[in-house]
């Protein structure tokens, strides 16, 4: 898949999302940023072997996570022993990292503002936590294209249903950090169809303004 004049891969894995005690069948986008020579992958889900065909001879120089729900890190490990590739988190989800690998720590922590490399194209860190407290997004402003994870979808906010997760935080975070990109920016999600930021901003403006009309009323 191309976007945005960057080379852009999505590989559509599917499995089992647990947390709580609850399971849920699931497909994730995992995605592969890069040139005809290296690569990032964000979000290494489900099946490593499908992920590693997809990137093919190309050298993966990192995979990074937007966020430790299992569904998103359950072949992290696995292709990361494959290719030699260290493992980015940010540190906030350790919580949730350690329960999909008690034993093995991630190899480098993600932390917002930092650059990340990827072929061609500078991704930045935006930490958007609320779907998970170390969730974040990656924006490369050249291209303009923002990978949200399970930040930002098609129709809304990510969910934040369970442990770890925070539906004003979310909000926030979108506020703060997604809706300044500019509208035109394609936002590739975790899950489902890719959309853009002038496509959510008002239906996303409008809960944020509910939010804080809830805020103004409690504090008054």
């Amino acid at each position: 898949m191309a976007a945005a004049q960057i080379p852009v891969d999505k590989v559509v894995t599917s499995g089992v999302f647990r947390l709580d005690g609850g399971e849920f069948d699931v497909d994730n986008n995992v995605w592969i940023v890069g040139n005809e020579r290296t690569a990032i992958v964000i979000d290494a889900a489900h099946d490593h072997e499908e992920i590693a065909r997809a990137l093919g001879d190309r050298e993966l120089m990192a995979i990074v996570c937007t966020h430790a729900h299992n569904d998103h890190i359950n072949a992290a490990a696995q292709l990361a022993d494959l290719t030699d590739a260290p493992i980015l988190v940010h540190p906030d989800d350790t919580p949730l990292w350690n329960m999909v690998y008690p034993d093995r720590e991630p190899d480098a922590p993600l932390l917002h503002g930092e650059r990340l490399q990827a072929g061609d194209v500078e991704l930045q860190v935006l930490h958007t936590p609320g779907h998970a407290p170390g969730a974040v997004s990656l924006y490369a402003p050249g291209p303009g294209v923002v990978f949200t994870g399970d930040t930002m979808f098609q129709g809304g906010p990510g969910a934040t249903g369970r442990s770890y997760s925070d539906y004003p935080t979310i909000l926030s975070s979108i506020r703060d950090h997604l809706l300044p990109l500019p509208g035109a920016t394609v936002v590739h999600t975790g899950h489902g169809p890719s959309t853009s930021i002038e496509a959510e901003a008002p239906n996303l403006r409008e809960l944020i303004a509910e939010m804080e009309s809830g805020e103004e009323h409690l504090s008054g």
